[in-house]
């Protein structure tokens, strides 16, 4: 299976060239106020995208998805909008989750511990791709914003959402949220890819997975450098 992944596209989606594969998936933050027509916006030319089958993750600027939610699933028939939930497609099992860590009073913010352990919980073993919209900590999610950073540091990510990955190992994790540290790094045999498309500065993700009955390894296919 031929996986595509976009994230942060803010607006900028129609300067994006998406390549062919199976599977598309946006890790979040498609708009930018995140208002419905925003959203309606994004979703005319999303949903004329040829791939098979699409996942959606909303991110922080989707204030819609968190406010609105019935209207604005509405507008993306034939997409799989996760949040915090889980579906099998191509005999590919895939959960999403929305949340991060608090960061200002943006959409699907919660308090790092014991709010946001809960919700990373949910997610289950045995997962071919995991998709969220932060980063899991010191892996994609090195920033220059102070205000994100943890503890004093450069990383923003999570340290519950890494633990629970760390559990569960699913054979590829992909997140955006972060612009400034897209990559893939080997963690031990899972793929963890920070797929952000930095307004479409930087181009999409492209990955292949193989199915097999231990989770299905995966070859990154197309990891572009940063732009700018």
């Amino acid at each position: 299976m031929r996986i595509v992944c976009m994230a942060d596209t803010h607006q900028f989606h129609h300067e994006l060239t998406v390549p062919a594969g199976d599977l598309l998936v946006h890790a979040g933050d498609f708009c930018r106020r995140g208002d419905l027509g925003e959203c309606q916006q994004f979703a005319d030319w999303w949903n004329y995208l040829p791939h098979r089958h699409k996942v959606l993750v909303p991110g922080n600027h989707e204030f819609c998805f968190q406010k609105q939610r019935a209207r604005a699933f509405a507008m993306f028939p034939g997409t799989h909008c996760l949040l915090d939930a889980e579906v099998t497609l191509g005999g590919a099992r895939i959960y999403g989750s929305p949340w991060q860590p608090r960061y200002l009073d943006w959409a699907f913010n919660l308090p790092r511990g014991e709010a946001l352990a809960a919700r990373w919980a949910r997610i289950p073993a045995g997962l071919h791709l995991l998709v969220t919209h932060g980063p899991p900590h010191g892996t994609g999610d090195r920033t220059s914003h102070g205000e994100r950073a943890h503890r004093g540091g450069p990383h923003s990510g999570c340290e519950d959402l890494r633990d629970r990955v760390a559990q569960v190992r699913p054979a590829l994790h992909v997140y955006g949220h972060v612009h400034e540290d897209g990559g893939a790094w080997d963690l031990d045999g899972c793929m963890s890819a920070n797929v952000t498309t930095w307004e479409c500065e930087r181009g999409c993700s492209v990955f292949d997975l193989e199915l097999d009955r231990n989770g299905g390894g995966v070859t990154a296919v197309l990891v572009p450098e940063r732009e700018r």
